[in-house]
């Protein structure tokens, strides 16, 4: 089976520092999000100047700069899907980047977690195919090694509530049948995504800290489909302030 030919190699033919080089005072820490909406609300309340670029078929993707109590992070748009987004961070970390903390949407696999919910991950099934190339081949891997407790802290002292569990990172949100969904609840999953797995392994891969939270999103676990909030511009004002628990995260840690 192709994906079980890991190649622990450093070198590859195209190696991201020969596309992107060291920018002087970069930022150590990038805080991410996925939806476009929240990006853009995040970015409106903070301000920010570019200080970088990514670029693909798809275009150019900014790099800000922002401000959050007085300490400098960079802000970036993280894409959709493993590929895409781990391909993105390859870009980003040649930057000078040390850190990163994402923050995604995610669909639910047990109803008893609220709309907008916190879920901080502990293992991600891998049920995708860009993290075999950074890892050798296994069903889980760990996620979210550090600064879990330091999170639970910030979110006590918020007010927060939230779960910890093991998230299903799936390649194809389309054929999440009713069988995978009952298969992955088995072995443990409470939530499913696109891109935890394939993140943490190129993050240990690349020698880089990596923590990923997400807020609930539609819930899988009933007899249809649920979208609840799923579309980036319901409950915006709610998922900003979720946000902003990463910039928080950011100053402590």
């Amino acid at each position: 089976m192709l994906l079980t030919e890991f190649d622990p190699v450093k070198s590859a033919v195209i190696d991201p520092d020969i596309v992107h080089h060291p920018i002087s005072n970069f930022p150590d820490t990038v805080v991410s999000v996925f939806s476009h909406h929240l990006f853009r609300a995040v970015l409106d309340y903070l301000g920010g100047t570019v200080i970088a670029q990514t670029h693909d078929v798809d275009g150019i993707w900014p790099v800000y700069e922002v401000t959050y109590k007085e300490k400098r992070f960079a802000f970036y748009k993280a894409r959709l899907g493993a590929p895409a987004c781990v391909g993105s961070f390859e870009d980003v970390i040649p930057f000078g980047a040390k850190r990163i903390i994402l923050l995604g949407n995610c669909g639910v696999l047990e109803k008893s977690i609220k709309d907008c919910g916190i879920i901080i991950p502990t293992k991600a099934l891998r049920d995708e195919g860009t993290s075999y190339h950074y890892a050798p081949a296994a069903d889980y891997i760990n996620v979210n090694t550090k600064y879990v407790d330091e999170f639970i802290s910030l979110l006590d002292e918020f007010g927060y509530p939230y779960v910890k569990g093991t998230t299903w990172t799936t390649d194809a949100f389309y054929r999440e049948t009713r069988g995978k969904v009952e298969a992955r609840k088995r072995m443990g999953a409470i939530c499913v995504e696109m891109e935890c797995a394939a993140m943490q392994a190129m993050c240990n891969f690349r020698n880089v800290e990596l923590f990923q939270f997400f807020y609930a999103g539609d819930n899988l676990d009933h007899s249809s489909w649920d979208p609840r909030s799923l579309s980036g511009t319901v409950k915006l004002d709610e998922k900003e302030k979720i946000a902003l628990l990463a910039f928080e995260l950011a100053c402590r840690i």
